[in-house]
């Protein structure tokens, strides 16, 4: 199968403005998530995809591969499904621009998931241990069932602890997905879903069309980074 890692990079981030361009070490953090995804070797194609001339430059002068959106897109998904529309590629993986510690390992258990021809699209989660997260909404939670597929997505506590005395494990999903190409595409052909409208998770989407995500579980990626706390946390890690 043929792959691509396509790397959505929207300027204006609601929470967190130019978030992409902040500098940590001594690179930006989209160059770090770009660089990092071309090193795990495991992918035909890696591209920048972006609505902004700075991150488009940030790529190229560097010598990485970026494309500039030809529309304005509501999510991320959208906007790599306008790139992939014209790619001969079989499976296409969203890594987030924001996610500037990716690994190997993670992308290469997530594309695993596709040797099996029941899944459609994929995704990644840790478990959450530090209550604090467990009870923030920017963190998003996902209950699975027992085969692994993801049930339902939430800015809330899932599953709610009504009874406390038995063990709950709270997995926090990380948003980097992986599709099948006619997946993604016909994502594109939906309109936002009521529950995705909700709780502005965009792969809501998928579960409201009767798609399940398989969900693998990965250990410690790193940091997301959603808000300048986040971006304080990451200085401290790298």
């Amino acid at each position: 199968m043929k792959t691509a890692a396509l790397i959505p990079a929207r300027y204006s981030a609601t929470r967190f403005p130019g978030k992409l361009m902040q500098i940590l070490g001594h690179s930006s953090i989209i160059l770090h998530t770009y660089k990092n995804t071309v090193k795990t070797a495991l992918f035909d194609e890696v591209i920048v995809v972006t609505d902004s001339e700075v991150i488009f430059d940030e790529i190229t002068v560097h010598g990485g591969k970026a494309l500039m959106s030809k529309k304005e897109h509501e999510s991320g998904s959208d906007r790599i499904a306008e790139a992939a529309a014209d790619m001969d590629i079989d499976i296409i993986v969203n890594v987030q621009g924001d996610t500037p510690f990716i690994k190997k390992e993670p992308l290469q258990k997530l594309l695993a998931q596709f040797d099996d021809p029941s899944v459609q699209v994929a995704s990644l989660m840790q478990v959450l241990n530090d209550q604090k997260d467990i009870d923030d909404p920017n963190f998003v939670k996902v209950a699975v069932d027992q085969n692994m597929n993801s049930l339902f997505f939430s800015r809330s506590v899932i599953p709610y602890p009504r009874d406390k005395r038995g063990p709950i494990t709270y997995y926090e999903h990380i948003g980097v997905y992986a599709f099948r190409k006619k997946a993604l595409t016909d994502f594109t052909t939906w309109p936002v879903t009521p529950l995705e409208e909700a709780e502005k998770i965009e792969c809501l989407r998928y579960l409201e069309h009767g798609i399940p995500l398989r969900m693998v579980v990965v250990d410690y990626m790193g940091i997301e980074i959603d808000t300048p706390d986040d971006l304080i946390k990451a200085t401290k890690l790298i």
